[in-house]
């Protein structure tokens, strides 16, 4: 996972961002994304998506260019799965034997709606390995009732995730897809350790700044 250090972009994208559709200026990004390439030596170019908090998951093919999804999957060698979040949970998979791999954006609404489930049906097993990228931390998430219900009406279980903050919630988004995950079955989950809104050096956050750039994390087999 990229931070938002050691990029050409100026602020309030400063500095790493890799993302076309914030309003960067392009030949910045496209710069960021060819420091990215250089310095991560990757064997092609990620494959990017276009992310709409869904619960999609698209296998990487060549004839797919920037689809509506918001999870990738391959089995293929060379080829990288991409996620861009400032605040959304990117997890990052991989089966125990190595030959299979995806990349997740788990915002709460994909979350909601079972994006992760979704991913390890598409990859036909749950002898995953797992790790959960930086996103915004549980005492920053507040959220409303609408948000905590909507988890709430698919298992009780999803309670633990939340704690009440005067009029509102504060979610534990690592906690809510961990529950999915052992849900699952899937015990082999790591990382989930970071908070992007309260670390303004590192980490960009779209609640705390709104207009910003945005970090990716990739994952490919060589």
């Amino acid at each position: 996972m990229t931070t938002r250090r050691k990029g050409v972009s100026k602020s309030p994208f400063d500095s790493f961002n890799l993302a076309t559709h914030v309003d960067d200026n392009l030949e910045d990004v496209l710069e960021n994304r060819r420091l990215l390439a250089t310095k991560l030596n990757l064997p092609t170019e990620p494959f990017w998506l276009e992310q709409i908090h869904s619960n999609c998951a698209v296998k990487v093919s060549a004839d797919l260019i920037l689809p509506k999804a918001d999870a990738s999957f391959s089995n293929q060698k060379n080829v990288v799965c991409a996620v861009m979040t400032a605040d959304c949970l990117p997890v990052l998979m991989c089966s125990t034997d190595g030959t299979q791999i995806a990349a997740i954006h788990a915002g709460w609404r994909g979350l909601a709606n079972g994006i992760i489930s979704n991913t390890v049906a598409a990859l036909k097993t749950t002898d995953l390995i797992v790790w959960l990228g930086a996103a915004i931390g549980a005492e920053s998430f507040e959220v409303g009732d609408d948000v905590r219900d909507t988890f709430l009406k698919k298992s009780t279980n999803y309670s633990m995730a939340f704690k009440k903050n005067d009029s509102k919630w504060l979610a534990d988004i690592y906690q809510l897809a961990r529950i999915e995950l052992a849900h699952l079955g899937i015990t082999q989950v790591f990382g989930g350790e970071f908070c992007t809104m309260t670390d303004a050096k590192r980490f960009y956050s779209y609640r705390r700044d709104n207009r910003t750039g945005r970090m990716a994390t990739l994952i490919w087999r060589t």
